[in-house]
């Protein structure tokens, strides 16, 4: 993607998306003049995979009991892996529950408001340190997310998809469309995240109902196919490694007590997957096998 300097293009692109996030943003409680930094970190680790609809509750709970950082911090493994539920990816947890240490100890309880320092928190990268400083500081901040980076392709590079991981050139491009004021520039990565989620989509952009059809490259250039189809192919969920793994942590999850190791195996006919999917939950540290007890058994890191 060829990099761009801020044109008379982009100028109206930031303002034409940004009057219709004005009109059309939805209403997420993690967007409210109220909600803490905290919160907003709570949701962009959430958020990550995993869609609006089935994280506003678990969000909803998980502020309810653990409204900063230091009580976080406090909780124990297993209540967090128990909190975070059918979230998927559950690593996330853990490494939300070490980067809520880490803000407890170096500072003071309260989420940093430096890129630098966001960036130097456990399981914090680029794009989460970038949103929390736009949307819970309203810094500016060059916030690309997979929604932003679909937007700018289509409208300043005439390509249907980003590159499946962010390029030098990309980067160049964010940062040069990004305004120069802190208001503007939070409001206008709100605005193209927006954009991305809810019109100008992956697989069925809503073209007739875009604010900015008319100042897209990609439509005017007749709407050229991806060029990375090919490296975009997903895997099917049914039989796979994930879903033998979520089906152990939710048997874990639900347990009361320690399982026996008995019991996960009855879960899964491949015995060599479910040996392997187990052998990868004890080694991510979201599970843990005692086997010298009789029968072995296994249970969440910190439940005994």
């Amino acid at each position: 993607m060829p990099a761009a300097p801020p044109t008379v293009d982009a100028t109206a692109l930031v303002r034409a998306t940004s009057a219709w996030f004005d009109a059309n943003a939805r209403d997420l409680p993690w967007r409210r003049p109220g909600c803490s930094p905290w919160g907003v970190l709570v949701s962009e680790v959430m958020l990550q995979q995993t869609p609006v609809a089935r994280v506003e509750p678990v969000w909803r709970e998980w502020l309810a009991r653990w409204p900063d950082a230091t009580a976080f911090a406090a909780a124990s493994p297993d209540d967090v892996l128990r909190a975070w539920g059918r979230l998927g990816y559950p690593r996330r947890a853990l490494r939300l529950h070490e980067c809520a240490r880490a803000i407890a100890r170096r500072h003071g309880g309260e989420v940093p408001d430096d890129e630098d320092l966001l960036r130097a928190l456990p399981g914090i990268g680029e794009y989460t340190a970038a949103a929390v400083l736009a949307f819970a500081f309203g810094r500016r901040a060059v916030v690309a997310d997979t929604n932003v980076r679909r937007v700018l392709a289509r409208t300043l590079a005439a390509t249907a998809l980003p590159p499946p991981h962010p390029t030098a050139a990309e980067r160049q491009l964010a940062r040069a469309v990004v305004p120069d004021g802190d208001a503007d520039a939070a409001r206008w990565a709100a605005a193209s995240m927006e954009l991305g989620a809810l019109v100008c989509t992956a697989r069925s952009p809503r073209c007739a109902e875009c604010p900015v059809s008319s100042l897209c490259a990609w439509r005017a250039a007749g709407y050229p196919p991806d060029e990375h189809t090919a490296r975009r192919r997903t895997q099917s969920w049914h039989g796979t490694d994930r879903q033998v793994r979520g089906r152990i942590m939710a048997l874990l999850r639900d347990a009361v007590g320690p399982v026996p190791l008995e019991a996960i195996e009855a879960l899964e006919p491949d015995r060599a997957q479910l040996t392997r999917c187990l052998d990868s939950l004890v080694t991510d540290g979201l599970a843990t096998l005692d086997a010298t007890t009789d029968p072995p058994h296994v249970t969440l890191p910190g439940s005994g």
